[in-house]
């Protein structure tokens, strides 16, 4: 499939675009965002997040009936996130894709995920009913970005030993985001004094077959005010163990296997 049809990616709610923005603010918006550092949690997020297998096809902006008065970019990233997609071919035009697209959803050339235009984010904030603000796009996709590749880093390092490399290594099948269910985890951290994390993700990972979940808090940090550590963000990334996998591999790393 063609870059330029591909869905815009999950656009962030009301107030987790409220969180990056308050870490963006000692930063100038036009800059691109560095990846997230670990810091304090605090911020929390209490609405509902995205779900890949409810997105919808994003129309062309020319189509959306959306009128923009500023002239946001169109330029879309190819993210460094492998796309997993059936492994037979053929079964492409009968099973619906992870993310409920008409067409695969990957770029062409890499077989990437790929991330939103400023255009295509504004536009489906506003198809969602938030109220977002043009000159903010310019800061909320790069850090957006930069927060789903940090997220996929995390993942390569929980996967590195268990197989993945006999098939190329980890390809992420689907995402959603449950930012008002607290994980066991994040609701102990918050019994003892943390704040909750602004957001969940729960990503479903294909190893050579074997689908692993992963789930990731995301907590938002103060301002340390050192250059290029404006923007703070600590990602908690580990597998469920909702299976004998994820169990596996929390122990092992646990006794630093």
């Amino acid at each position: 499939m063609a870059q330029e049809e591909a869905p815009a990616a999950c656009p962030v709610d009301h107030k987790t675009r409220e969180a990056w923005l308050q870490q963006a603010k000692a930063q100038n918006s036009n800059a691109t965002a560095p990846h997230p550092t670990p810091a304090t949690p605090s911020s929390p997020l209490q609405t509902s997040g995205c779900d890949s297998s409810a997105m919808e096809q994003s129309p062309p902006p020319s189509k959306s009936g959306i009128l923009s008065s500023l002239r946001l970019g169109s330029d879309r990233e190819v993210s460094s996130i492998p796309r997993a997609m059936p492994a037979d071919p053929n079964a492409r035009l009968e099973q619906r894709p992870s993310n409920n697209e008409k067409d695969t959803g990957a770029d062409k050339k890499t077989g990437n995920w790929v991330y939103p235009s400023e255009q295509m984010f504004f536009e489906a904030m506003k198809r969602k009913s938030y109220d977002p603000k043009e000159s903010d796009m310019r800061t909320i996709v790069p850090i957006h970005n930069a927060v789903n590749e940090r997220a996929w880093y995390e993942i390569k390092a929980w996967e590195k030993g268990w197989g993945a490399d006999a098939c190329g290594g980890p390809r992420l099948s689907s995402f959603s985001g449950l930012s008002t269910s607290l994980t066991p985890r994040a609701r102990w951290k918050s019994l003892v004094g943390y704040q909750p994390p602004f957001d969940r993700h729960d990503w479903v990972i294909d190893r050579c077959g074997t689908q692993v979940e992963y789930v990731i808090d995301f907590y938002a940090g103060k301002n340390e005010n050192k250059p290029g550590k404006e923007l703070n963000f600590y990602l908690d990334v580990r597998p469920k163990l909702n299976s004998w996998e994820g169990v596996k591999m929390r122990v092992a790393r646990f006794w630093g296997f």
